[in-house]
């Protein structure tokens, strides 16, 4: 947070040139510095003889000055805005949400619109706790964090300690200084000014190991799952109404006809589900990873989140994409949440039931959050529907609630169950008809069913043309036509929107291996065809 000091010991330095008169200042070894003004309001001689005392207390007046001017910065950030935003309320919780009406800069930090993106600002930002009570977290889920990442360690300063646990160190600091009270750590020495190197003792090593063994995780302190609802509420997909010339640009370089696209940006704006099926090859794993970028936005999640007492990691870095923020933005955060570009979790054949709870790690108390929980604020897609190694019937019973209610409910390890935000454009994704599928009650909770169609003549002639421009090819639309003729129309043969580019990379592999000019031939056609469907027969021959 900018402050008219650059730091607080610039400012303690500034207030110490008002010094005294050196009359005044005999006897009195601070060197004229701010530190006789903060020391206990006795005489010289005991003033002197309890420096230790003396050092405490200015380091608390340093934070509690320190603490004034981060207020002070805010409000200054936010009044400078403009004389409405000014004569607002200015309210630091340790989650701050604004309403996206009044979302722009009256409400956010002054650089904080150009640190996430080109793409629309979020208009949510978890704000740093300044106290343990806006951790929404009780000293015991801090403290024991605390001493398993020493015993883990050996020994870490306090600010590293308040650091790895994603909150700032004066949040952090008097609990530490409660482990001391208790024998349960000791200063082994100190680092700077206020702060100190932190080991366990024998009777702290003890209690380590004993929380240890019921739960190992030592990890960020988790975010209570009523912060988290909130934040899904603030971040929600439901509402948003992308413009239709963004949902076309999300979709550039996909060959998508103007109903097709209609379709798919009507289902955006819906926010709740479709069904994208036809015949394989013609792009619909792609279209659906390409919609969540149609929300353009990025949202903040928590690393893990705590339910009931127990653990649930919800950041996964194999499925979310970390995205970079300001450091003026990282001061204002709260360090136990991560900006992600908005989510899009993909399952295939894969997929099992376990995939849809709360799977628990092994001797480390720790549950991870099941996928859809990760997809939240953004999309989940069920690839290859209908081939899951789960039955069907099984999987969408699993489902009809949520898609109705827009909560789930999970099991803890404990037993309880707790109800979850439910919140994402659900995908399915298959080359089987629905009706096939699922029966009509389910269908009627997927309000779009959606049909991807083969290209036709004048489709697939444009994309081959596009295709080989772009791998720098020298095709004419003759020779486009040679291939349509042959080794479609006479072969009976469907086209496919991935054929272009497939066929196109069997040809510029032969190009490279030959040494041949990049020129798209008949010869070359034919070569690529034999290579590529060798084993798909068209209908003509399969009658035969």
């Amino acid at each position: 947070m900018s402050t008219p000091y650059q730091s607080i010991d610039a400012l303690l330095a500034k207030l110490g040139s008002l010094r005294k008169p050196n009359s005044e200042q005999e006897g009195d070894d601070s060197g004229g510095t701010i530190a006789p003004l903060l020391a206990p309001t006795t005489s010289n001689e005991s003033r002197n003889t309890n420096p230790v005392h003396t050092v405490e207390l200015r380091e608390q007046a340093k934070q509690k000055l320190n603490d004034s001017l981060d207020a002070l910065a805010r409000i200054t950030a936010i009044s400078e805005r403009g004389e409405e935003a000014g004569k607002k309320q200015v309210v630091l919780p340790s989650v701050e949400v604004w309403p996206t009406a009044q979302r722009p800069a009256d409400y956010l930090p002054r650089d904080y619109q150009s640190t996430v993106s080109a793409t629309p600002t979020v208009d949510f930002l978890p704000v740093a706790p300044q106290s343990l009570s806006e951790t929404g977290l009780q000293s015991p889920e801090i403290t024991d964090l605390a001493l398993k990442l020493l015993l883990n360690r050996g020994f870490e300063s306090g600010s590293r300690i308040a650091t790895h646990l994603g909150l700032k160190f004066p949040v952090v600091e008097p609990l530490l200084r409660d482990l001391k009270t208790e024998r349960l750590v000791v200063y082994r020495n100190n680092t700077s000014v206020g702060d100190y190197v932190y080991e366990l003792t024998e009777l702290g090593r003890e209690r380590a190991k004993s929380l240890s063994e019921h739960a190992s995780y030592f990890g960020s302190a988790p975010v209570p799952l009523e912060q988290y609802i909130e934040s899904v509420k603030a971040q929600s997909i439901e509402g948003r109404r992308p413009p239709l010339s963004r949902i076309r640009s999300v979709f550039d370089g996909l060959e998508i006809d103007e109903e097709l696209l209609s379709s798919i940006g009507q289902a955006i704006h819906a926010g709740r589900g479709m069904f994208l099926f036809g015949p394989p090859g013609n792009g619909k794993t792609s279209m659906a990873e390409r919609i969540t970028s149609a929300y353009g936005d990025n949202i903040w999640i928590p690393k893990a989140i705590v339910a009931a007492g127990e653990t649930i990691r919800l950041f996964d870095p194999n499925r979310h994409q970390l995205m970079p923020v300001s450091s003026r933005s990282l001061e204002i955060a709260d360090g136990r949440w991560v900006c992600i570009r908005r989510p899009t979790i993909i399952a295939g054949g894969e997929l099992r039931m376990e995939n849809l709870e709360i799977t628990y790690i092994r001797n480390t108390g720790l549950g991870e959050a099941p996928l859809q929980m990760k997809a939240n604020c953004g999309t989940l897609l069920i690839d290859d529907f209908g081939r899951q190694r789960m039955p069907i019937d099984e999987l969408l019973n699993r489902w009809i609630v949520p898609l109705e209610q827009r909560h789930d409910y999970l099991q803890l390890e404990s037993g309880r169950t707790i109800q979850v935000p439910f919140d994402q454009l659900i995908v399915f994704s298959s080359n089987l008809e629905p009706k096939d599928l699922v029966d009509d009650a389910f269908l009627r909770r997927i309000p779009y069913k959606i049909e991807v169609h083969n290209p036709n003549a004048k489709q697939f002639v444009e994309l081959f043309l596009h295709v080989a421009r772009s791998m720098d090819f020298e095709c004419s639309g003759e020779v486009v036509q040679y291939l349509i003729k042959k080794h479609y129309v006479q072969a009976e043969r469907p086209m496919r929107f991935c054929h272009p580019r497939d066929l196109l990379r069997q040809v510029e592999n032969r190009c490279t291996l030959h040494e041949l000019p990049r020129v798209i031939t008949p010869e070359a056609l034919d070569n690529a065809v034999k290579n590529y469907f060798s084993i798909m027969k068209p209908k003509s021959v399969a009658r035969s």
